[in-house]
């Protein structure tokens, strides 16, 4: 059975005008069998919006529902904001899900790297492919579906993808991500993939616990959810961060 690894980003990729309060650029996402992640957790995701909003023609974006705006106005109801995030922990612990991030410190990565430093989300994703190759086996080609950005930047996605299906990864021979990976696509929220939105609702909390901020999003369960080795170790198979201390 082919899987899917939906990635998203927290923060932004510019090293040249770094944001003081949101220093970090985090790409991840969620792995998730193909069958899995457009039949029972599509279903979970629509139970989940009927019951908080009645429609599931919302979409799930934090953005939207941490600033209370499309769709969102009623999280500034202190109950109904409680209930939200109460029932997006439940929603996203009943999830089969494995948790894949990639965190790039920009300003350390631009002091130990400075003009030679690696665009954040090809380097992330570099890091990422190599994990999800691992999860899976010879044969059974499996895809990614990153969120689209603009024009631009999906472009100089697609030439990075390109190029790892040449060149590979330091890790990672082009052979290998060939056998297992058929294709990265790029889709919209608006195209309301279920494993996308998932991949939005714990990237962002994944980025505020490395920077120490709180988040109402539980990150034990994010944690439980992780790639992890045979000894349970997060650090270096479900989560990444560099440059490396």
């Amino acid at each position: 059975m082919s899987k899917i690894l939906f990635l998203d980003e927290s923060g932004d990729h510019n090293l040249t005008a770094i944001d003081p309060q949101h220093p970090i650029f985090v790409l991840g996402g969620i792995i998730a069998q193909r069958e899995y992640a457009l039949g029972e957790m599509t279903d979970k995701l629509n139970t989940f919006k009927m019951e908080m909003f009645k429609t599931t023609d919302i979409i799930l974006h934090t953005a939207d529902f941490t600033r209370q705006r499309n769709g969102f106005e009623r999280m500034k109801e202190r109950e109904f904001c409680a209930k939200f995030y109460e029932k997006l922990n439940l929603l996203i612990a009943s999830l089969d899900i494995k948790i894949l991030a990639c965190a790039i410190n920009k300003v350390p990565h631009m002091d130990k790297y400075g003009l030679d430093a690696i665009d954040p989300y090809h380097l992330s994703l570099n890091i990422l492919v190599e994990r999800f190759c691992f999860e899976v086996n010879n044969g059974k080609k499996s895809h990614i579906v990153a969120e689209a950005r603009d024009s631009t930047l999906d472009r100089q996605l697609d030439l990075a993808w390109l190029n790892l299906k040449v060149s590979g990864t330091y890790f990672m021979q082009a052979k290998d991500i060939n056998n297992k990976i058929e294709t990265l696509t790029t889709k919209t929220k608006e195209d309301k993939l279920a494993g996308l939105e998932i991949a939005d609702a714990i990237v962002t909390p994944i980025a505020r616990r490395i920077l120490n901020r709180s988040s109402r999003v539980d990150m034990d369960i994010i944690k439980d959810k992780m790639r992890k080795n045979h000894l349970g170790e997060i650090t270096g198979y479900g989560l990444v961060i560099l440059p490396k201390k």
